[in-house]
């Protein structure tokens, strides 16, 4: 059994989380940090590179992290450097949140049946194996168990237009994600994906006609209203907290419910 009289604030008091995917303040895993650092986690936070460097220092000064470390997902040398200071200051990890994606603009914009090999190749490589190379990285680290999660879209599931080569890849990262939780849930790991409504962030921009994908959103979805960031950092702490510690192998939609619609 676990201890339901946590206090509010408290449900990931001691956790130590690393968040990978903060770019400003309008990110998803932003929102996620936000969220876990108010119910108490300790949290260790990435960048993507120097630019970006001064968008998220500040954030990361914000949410009192104990560690800002750089991570380009291709460089194994700083995945590397990440995961040692982890073990070096803190001995464990308790949760990771992935919140990546990219592709290259002409294979995005173009039908999925003219997406060039590479295109192809560096979409699924940092969108989705770049979760499996964390995965395996964190492994070692959660010794009393933990809780790996991304971040995937209906796209993945349905055709959205627009959505394009970003559909095939999320669908491999779900499918990756099935496959973790059942080979990492033996030592208490559990994965999940989280799959938000459209919301105005800076990759969400990347595609084509995205203003009528908010729209749709708005008119489709049974709250009729957009989510927020702090919407999908709610959601995701919870699934790291206690009270999710049976739940594994999810796609977690917060999206208003437009998933439901026909």
């Amino acid at each position: 059994m676990f201890d339901l009289s946590l206090p509010p604030g408290a449900a990931l008091a001691g956790k130590k989380g690393l968040i990978v995917g903060i770019a400003n303040e309008n990110s998803i895993a932003y929102g996620c940090a936000r969220a876990c650092r108010a119910l108490g986690a300790d949290l260790a936070v990435t960048y993507l590179n120097e630019k970006a460097h001064g968008y998220v220092a500040p954030l990361a000064a914000e949410l009192g992290a104990a560690m800002l470390q750089p991570l380009d997902v291709r460089d194994a040398a700083q995945q590397q450097a990440v995961f040692a200071r982890i073990a070096a200051e803190w001995g464990r990890l308790d949760f990771l949140i992935h919140s990546i994606a990219f592709a290259p603009k002409e294979d995005l914009h173009g039908r999925v049946v003219d997406s060039s090999a590479d295109g192809f190749l560096a979409a699924m490589d940092i969108s989705c194996h770049s979760f499996i190379r964390l995965a395996r990285a964190a492994e070692p680290l959660m010794t009393e168990g933990g809780t790996l999660i991304t971040m995937t879209y209906h796209g993945a599931r349905k055709v959205i237009p627009n959505y394009n080569l970003m559909g095939p890849v999320k669908a491999a990262l779900e499918s990756s994600v099935r496959y973790l939780s059942h080979e990492l849930g033996p030592k208490g790991i559990r994965v999940h994906a989280v799959s938000p409504g459209p919301l105005k962030t800076r990759a969400a921009s990347g595609l084509k006609g995205f203003d009528r994908l908010l729209d749709e959103a708005i008119l489709r979805a049974p709250s009729h209203s957009l989510v927020d960031i702090d919407d999908v950092g709610a959601a995701t702490a919870y699934l790291c907290t206690p009270f999710a510690r049976l739940l594994t192998g999810n796609v977690v939609y917060v999206d208003g419910g437009f998933n439901v619609m026909g």
